[in-house]
């Protein structure tokens, strides 16, 4: 079946085809390591756990790659302020590899909360200077960087047509806040490739310039050539990065191989909160901890953003994550119904649970149409007839879900060995062994809590 994804580069949604039949190459940009990861950042990594579960869906093997910036993220795109990880690190007390090390753990534990597949290939910035460095001296020596006193930069000028992602008309913004003019600059949009360090800046390496280190924009140029080529099938981010370091890798890439790297860029919108933006001042910058103190499964989250196409603004509020934590219990409840379900299905049932399918499978292909797909997941889970069909077409659907169906769904944490003797009780009931069954309930009430068996599933209770 074809798969169509909304290319940014060409601003139309095309049809997929990579560049290696069996195999597909994705570039995504991964976060800076300076503070906690949002919600709003978490929506582009369950966007593009989908996109890999989708082609995973269509039978193509994955080699994805994503960077972990722990230097050279300034505070500004116009190549001035601070490094993100240094001045963190000054507000903390702690080193830079200290923060970078506690909040690219808090990052991964969030993925696993969402249940996110990790990437092939995790690359750290910080372990690939001498990569960066030879890509900038290449840059140099095809005529398409230059020296100043503080930096080496890129001249956007040698490029026929710069930008050619974002599409801007940079004659009529050079007046305006954003880039800061620097004097030693050949042209206002010339970008940082390598940056020299002052005498006390705590993240430097050496270089043909001196003591510096590197720019924001090197680094996925650097990485996603060295893991993925000189040109691969998809790039992923944020829509934030569309303007600035999309657009750079890009020129990057043409002034060191006469190449756009990725075939397909594909970037995901922004997250609403209340209908606003999300700012920690307003105190709405939630995180996937802020789930679990209100008494939520994290993938109620994940669940929840489905609501919304990828590239479209997702409104979120507290109400609507209520109302799909209710969703995720129905979903989840049809499974072990349908699990352990005796209806006989007819000629007619298996055809239209292979058409349903079938929709599903042309919803996620038409550039991740989310909503639609789930409309189809839905269908199944109200299916009239109760049977393990069913629950196995649910987990199909699931592996691109990714939200864990064949969980016993409870708002609140249930103990691990809860937990096991459930799972022994769902797989006793499975073969028919009703004593058995029995016995594990009763065993499962002595540490207090009730199972009850009801027409939606399994409903555990803590006394």
């Amino acid at each position: 079946m074809d798969i169509y994804f909304y290319n940014t580069l060409t601003r139309k949604k095309e049809k997929f085809k990579a560049i290696d039949s069996k195999e597909v190459k994705i570039y995504s940009c991964g976060p800076t390591v300076y503070k906690d990861a949002t919600i709003g950042n978490m929506r582009t990594n369950i966007f593009q756990d989908i996109l890999r579960r989708t082609l995973k869906y269509n039978e193509y093997n994955i080699k994805h790659a994503m960077n972990i910036t722990d230097v050279g993220h300034l505070v500004s795109d116009g190549d001035e302020g601070e490094d993100k990880m240094l001045k963190s690190a000054r507000e903390e007390n702690k080193t830079p590899l200290e923060i970078a090390e506690h909040y690219t753990e808090l990052f991964f534990n969030d993925l696993k909360e969402l249940n996110i597949e990790i990437p092939e290939i995790v690359c750290k910035a910080t372990d690939h200077i001498n990569e960066m460095l030879e890509y900038v001296k290449s840059l140099v020596e095809n005529g398409y960087a230059y020296e100043t006193s503080t930096a080496i930069y890129f001249d956007i000028s040698k490029l026929d047509k710069y930008p050619i992602l974002s599409n801007l008309d940079l004659e009529n913004q050079k007046a305006g806040a954003r880039v800061e003019i620097d004097g030693e600059k050949r042209n206002p949009y010339d970008f940082a490739l390598w940056i020299k360090a002052p005498k006390n800046h705590l993240m430097k390496w050496e270089s043909p310039w001196g003591l510096s280190y590197p720019g924001w924009h090197i680094e996925c140029s650097a990485m996603g050539q060295k893991y993925l080529g000189e040109q691969f099938d998809i790039h992923t981010g944020g829509i934030d990065l569309v303007p600035t370091h999309h657009e750079n890798e890009i020129a990057q890439s043409r002034g060191k191989c006469g190449k756009i790297p990725a075939k397909y860029w594909m970037h995901g919108e922004y997250l609403l909160i209340n209908g606003g933006k999300m700012s920690k001042s307003l105190g709405n910058a939630y995180l996937v901890k802020d789930f679990k103190d209100r008494g939520y499964d994290p993938i109620v989250y994940k669940l929840f953003s489905y609501s919304c196409h990828y590239r479209n603004k997702l409104n979120f509020t507290w109400e609507g994550i209520e109302a799909t934590a209710k969703s995720l219990e129905r979903l989840r409840n049809s499974y072990q119904t349908n699990l352990n379900g005796n209806d006989e299905l007819t000629s007619q049932d298996k055809e239209n649970l292979k058409n349903i399918e079938e929709n599903f499978h042309k919803a996620i292909n038409d550039d991740l149409n989310m909503p639609l797909a789930m409309s189809f997941v839905w269908e199944v889970a109200k299916y009239e007839k109760k049977n393990l069909e069913v629950a196995k077409l649910l987990q199909k659907f699931d592996t691109v879900l990714g939200i864990k169906i064949d969980e016993i769904s409870s708002k609140y944490e249930i103990p691990e060995e809860i937990l096991n003797l459930i799972e022994q009780r769902k797989q006793a009931r499975q073969i028919k062994d009703w004593s058995k069954s029995d016995e594990l309930r009763d065993l499962i009430a002595q540490k207090g809590y009730i199972v009850k068996d009801t027409k939606d599933g399994m409903e555990v209770i803590e006394k």
